[in-house]
This record gives structure tokens, sequence and C-alpha cells, in this order.
């Protein structure tokens, strides 16, 4: 069994001694660095160059939200986690649009961080139903019509307007009209950022990228 490798990086010592217990009798991990700030995250990492990284948001000399933009950045892009007490829903928006594939409270169970940290060593998003409230707080209702959420699924799947007028066959033009009133009505200012949104919202899943 491949062993996923471990970032954790933590500024508080008690709170990095609680996330070894709850992972170092896990067979299928390994906790192979540990730093109390960001400039140290960033350093371990390019050293050690590990699956996940697990981070708080509230670090010194550098925090989480720029530790995330950063770690992104690096030749081979980190999957991170963040495991914090930031439970607001602009913290998690930020998180998430910083770069980090998952998002935890510091309430979670010692499961559901494993959990976590399974999902990002296969580059799956990990976002539980009271982190997906806090973005729903955080992200305006949409009220999409059916053709409007066909449009959307195809959006995310990365087609050009010529290609969903094809799928939909409807003319290129109506298309265009879509992709508009979808942008619009998510408050997206291009088709990434409305991608984005679609899968914090849930509005499209996993099996639609296959």
């Amino acid at each position: 069994m491949k062993q996923i490798q471990v970032l954790l990086i933590e500024d508080h010592f008690l709170a990095r001694m609680a996330l070894q217990s709850v992972l170092a009798d896990h067979p299928q991990i390994r906790i192979v660095g540990e730093a109390s700030d960001g400039v140290e995250g960033i350093e371990l990492y390019r050293l050690l160059q590990p699956d996940v990284v697990v981070l708080d948001l509230r670090l010194p000399r550098m925090g989480g939200f720029d530790v995330i933009v950063e770690l992104r950045k690096e030749p081979r892009p980190a999957r991170i986690v963040v495991l914090s007490n930031y439970r607001g829903s602009e913290d998690v928006y930020r998180a998430i649009q910083s770069g980090a594939i998952g998002y935890l409270t510091k309430d979670a169970s010692g499961e559901e961080l494993i959990d976590a940290i399974r999902h990002a060593e296969m580059n799956l998003r990990f976002l539980p139903q009271v982190v997906m409230d806090r973005l729903l707080e955080r992200i305006p209702s949409l009220e999409l019509t059916p053709r409007e959420k066909e449009v959307l699924v195809c959006i995310t799947q990365g087609r050009s307007n010529r290609e969903i007028a094809d799928e939909l066959n409807i003319a290129e033009k109506t298309v265009r009209m879509h992709v508009s009133a979808v942008l619009e009505k998510m408050g997206a200012r291009d088709r990434t950022q409305a991608t984005i949104y679609a899968i914090q919202r849930g509005l499209v899943h996993l099996d639609h990228f296959a």
C-alpha cells in the first residue's frame, strides 16, 4: 500500500502533537515534516515534496492564505487541506479561491481528516457539509434555467461555444446568450470562475468531468 506523505504546517505545538496522534497509527499516512510558520512550511515543501499539505490559516511570518498561493505556484503545485479555527464564509471562500482543495474546521473528527487527506492525494476536493454551508452564505443564490444548467456543465468541461451548440443542438448565438446569463447569475467574471463556483456549490459533480 502506497503511503501518503504529509507535511504539517501548524504553529501550535500541542496542535501538532494532536495531529500526530490522529495520523501516526494510520498505515496509509506518513508525516514527513512539520513546520511552525508559513516561511518554514514553504521551504520544507520544496525540500520534501510531500503528497499533501495540512495547514492552519493563522501562521506567523506568512499567513495561511499567502502560503496557499505560494505553494500552488510551485512546479509541483501542492495539494492543500486547510485545518483551521477560521469558519467564516469569507475565510472558507478565500482559502478555496487561493487554491486549497480541502477545508476542515478544527472540531472535525480524525476520520474526516484522514478522508480529506485521501481525497487531496487523489486531487479530489473535500468540503464537508458544514463548510459547504459557509460557502452558500458567501455565494449568491442561483436561479439557473434547465438549459442554463446544461450550458454550465459544458462550460465546466472546457467546451467552446461551437462545441456546446453541437452538443445541445442549438445555435451558437443562443449559446452565447446562455453563457452570458450564466456568468451574470453566478457573479462570475469568466468561465474559469464559473467553473470554480459550480464545483463549490455542488452544481456539477465529478462524473461531469469524465
